[in-house]
């Protein structure tokens, strides 16, 4: 198990949860598989998986609290699985932490696509874009980007408030570092659905949306302006 990419898995159907298990291990994962949301989260604890796929509606502690008690607790990439792609729990989901969605029920090939997507991304968080963030002419000494009170460390990954440290999730650190490499220009939905979530296909705008607005209530409200009907944009 310590070659493979640990997965916890939290789903209270049987069926389901016996099915995926068996096709995230035929595809190398090593899961470890949990009805309810309480024994997921001592799971969580005693096993510190390397991702957590967890189901919106579980017994004993709901997919939600459960995100919110392992966000808590640690910055490990977290898909929350829903039955309804319009459901609220989406929303609540993302809101609590979580990184992504996907919508049961799924195909096993396309849920490995997403779990790989997020551990990719969670496994290179910089790269060119500081290099684009310093040809937009965004304020550099060392790899720190200034804007304003902010202060993005593009080679040490932390990002500071008026002196103050900035706690952010790797998926948050990405939408950063992607309006940081091109302050003042707008960024599509789309864009940055295919640059910080690594889909290759379209995809649901409100991961961008709801993790924009996580990103706000960190390092400013007025920090990232919404440009009606095309995106997001960061205030140089």
């Amino acid at each position: 198990m310590a070659d493979q990419t640990h997965v916890l898995f939290v789903e209270d159907d049987d069926v389901i949860r016996e099915a995926t298990q068996l096709a995230l291990e035929r595809d190398g994962f090593a899961v470890t598989a949990m009805p309810d949301g309480l024994s997921g989260l001592e799971a969580f604890r005693a096993n510190r998986p390397d991702i957590a796929l967890l189901d919106v509606m579980v017994p004993g502690l709901d997919g939600v609290s459960l995100c919110r008690r392992i966000r808590d607790e640690s910055t490990v990439p977290v898909i929350m699985l829903s039955a309804r792609a319009d459901s609220i729990d989406v929303v609540l989901g993302l809101e609590a932490g979580a990184d992504d969605y996907v919508t049961k029920p799924f195909d096993g090939a396309v849920l490995v696509a997403r779990i790989r997507a997020v551990l990719r991304r969670f496994g290179h968080a910089g790269g060119a874009r500081a290099g684009r963030a310093e040809e937009a002419g965004a304020a550099a000494d060392g790899g720190v980007l200034t804007f304003g009170d902010l202060e993005v460390d593009t080679e040490g990954m932390e990002v500071r408030r008026a002196g103050h440290p900035v706690a952010l999730t790797p998926t948050e650190m990405r939408l950063l570092l992607e309006f940081s490499s091109a302050p003042g220009t707008v960024l599509s939905r789309d864009k940055l659905l295919e640059r910080v979530w690594d889909y290759g296909w379209g995809g649901d705008t409100r991961v961008v949306d709801v993790h924009v607005q996580r990103l706000r209530t960190k390092i400013g409200q007025d920090r990232i302006e919404t440009v009606r009907g095309f995106g997001y944009k960061l205030k140089a």
